[in-house]
């Protein structure tokens, strides 16, 4: 059982920066897919980011494609979201995610990650 804790959320004017992390406590995390979701009321949890477990293979929502950058430190199980520019309608619950067999683009789906955590609140004010 992979057990995973996001921190770095918050409040943050629109145009401003956050890093968010993902510790892992698998110490085979370097063999995990990890993915970035989020959610706002009402709406679907959505696609982020997410990186291979090689760290080679990664990919984007169209929404944050040259704001944010995804990175996995595998020596310290623990997954990075770098959050720049930042606007108002990024304003969510971010979840970070593990998946042990997931690759290509089947990790922009929900249902292909194995373990979530708990999610960390962002709020971008105009």
């Amino acid at each position: 059982q992979v057990q995973l804790v996001e921190s770095g959320g918050g409040l943050v004017q629109a145009g401003g920066s956050l890093r968010l992390s993902c510790a892992a406590s698998e110490r085979t995390f370097s063999v995990y897919a990890m993915g970035w979701f989020r959610q706002a009321p009402g709406k679907d949890r959505e696609f982020v980011a997410a990186i291979r477990w090689s760290g080679v293979g990664i990919y984007y929502a169209d929404s944050v494609k040259g704001r944010f950058t995804i990175s996995k430190d595998n020596a310290k199980n623990t997954e990075y979201l770098q959050m720049n520019s930042l606007k108002p309608e990024d304003t969510a619950v971010y979840y970070c995610a593990a998946s042990r067999w997931g690759w290509g683009r089947t990790l922009i789906t929900v249902s292909t990650y194995d373990y979530w955590g708990q999610g960390t609140q962002v709020t971008v004010s105009s």
